[in-house]
């Protein structure tokens, strides 16, 4: 419970409370009810609590009759109500003791299946690029006292506008631009996408089936059996993937197959990572490729061509290798671990910043050097979420389960 009558709203049901961030047993009661159960109960003051309000939690038995009749409780104590989805975390950033950073950080670490997504989510829920943007910050207020003092005193003998001035914000740029080249979040969040493609017939849907460990793609000797393309989810090495079996490449005469081989190229070139079955000489450019050289157990395939990885979707010959192979293809592209990996929203405004401080330092006109050091510092504001992000709470929010 949190709010102003959460202290009073605890006492309804406990009695009194222990001491602010203690522990203490109680035995939970309702007028109605009687007896709910014997639970810990912890007491939390604002400002110093995870919402910046009065907080009060309880911890029962996990029992489904236990928790009802608790909550039950709660809804007939007067000025309670149930918590919207993530309306806990909304306080905790509306209150200050969160920025937005972190609260994606939260969104997405509630969200993660994989390894490799919870400790990406944790570095950033736990401030790892707020921590960063208030170093930034600083040194946008240092540059922006220089510039304004330029601005004041400009017609001074002995002030001007700093010499250093353009090189520290070009210098920050600098800084802001490496950031925008690291690894993004985005892959992370929506796995790195490995296409298996290739002729027809050459064994591309029964490799996704063994490498899934289950039948998700059609298997026929028929060429042009797969007619899209199909995707299917898997966790390597706790690296998200996502595999995608696409139609053989060839001419066609016939609609749909042909759409469907359109369809295969455009994956092949947006791939992450390229399986290539087929002929190696056919195999198109690209920089993660790994050539397959399937149905390795066939007697008149015994001998795989050089450069190329002897696979066997039916005895699993080669299965352990390729997974390997593509395990650190995935994750040559993946933020380090304790790396922090920048969404889309916060990219963009990091861009922003970084425009703005470029163009201030390529400027020798002292208000239009404040101009772009002020605006930097309000994509930033837009970033932590001081400013401007009211189209983007609602839906953040909306993303966690029911009050967290």
């Amino acid at each position: 419970m949190s709010g102003p009558n959460a202290h009073t709203a605890g006492e309804a049901l406990a009695g009194p409370l222990p001491a602010a961030r203690y522990a203490a047993l109680r035995t939970l009661r309702s007028e109605r009810s009687g007896i709910l159960d014997d639970a810990l109960v912890l007491r939390f003051d604002g400002p110093a609590s995870s919402t910046g309000e009065d907080l009060v939690e309880f911890q029962c038995h996990g029992g489904r009759a236990v928790v009802d009749a608790i909550l039950d409780a709660l809804r007939r104590v007067d000025g309670l109500r149930v918590a919207e989805p993530g309306e806990f975390t909304r306080r905790a950033f509306e209150n200050g003791r969160i920025d937005l950073t972190e609260a994606e950080g939260l969104a997405d670490l509630i969200e993660a299946e994989t390894e490799s997504q919870r400790k990406a989510a944790l570095v950033m829920a736990e401030g790892g690029l707020k921590r960063m943007v208030e170093q930034w910050q600083e040194k946008l207020l240092q540059l922006s006292a220089s510039a304004e003092a330029a601005i004041d005193y400009a017609e001074e003998d002995d002030v001007g506008l700093d010499p250093t001035l353009s090189a520290e914000c070009r210098a920050l740029a600098g800084e802001l631009g490496a950031w925008l080249e690291r690894p993004r979040a985005e892959p992370l969040k929506d796995g790195i996408r490995v296409v298996v493609a290739g002729s027809p017939n050459v064994g591309k849907s029964s490799l996704i089936n063994a490498i899934a460990g289950k039948e998700r793609a059609i298997v026929t000797d028929i060429p042009g059996t797969t007619r899209d393309h199909i995707e299917v989810p898997i966790a390597l090495g706790g690296i998200p993937i996502l595999l995608t079996d696409t139609a053989g490449l060839r001419e066609s005469d016939e609609l749909v197959e042909r759409i469907g081989i359109d369809r295969a190229r455009a994956l092949v070139e947006g791939a992450d990572v390229l399986l290539w079955l087929g002929d190696p000489e056919e195999a198109p450019p690209h920089p993660r490729l790994v050539r397959v050289h399937s149905r390795a157990d066939l007697p008149d395939r015994s001998a795989s061509p050089a450069g190329s990885l002897p696979v066997s979707s039916s005895t699993g010959l080669g299965l352990a290798r390729l997974m390997e192979q593509i395990s650190r293809l995935a994750a040559s592209i993946l933020p380090g671990e304790d790396a922090v990996a920048l969404n889309r929203r916060q990219a963009t405004h990091i861009e922003e910043a970084c425009g703005s401080l470029q163009a201030a330092a390529a400027t020798e006109d002292f208000v239009l050097a404040a101009e772009g050091i002020r605006a930097a510092r309000s994509a930033f504001d837009r970033l932590t979420g001081r400013a401007g992000v009211e189209d983007v709470l609602d839906a953040l929010f909306g993303r966690f389960c029911l009050g967290k």
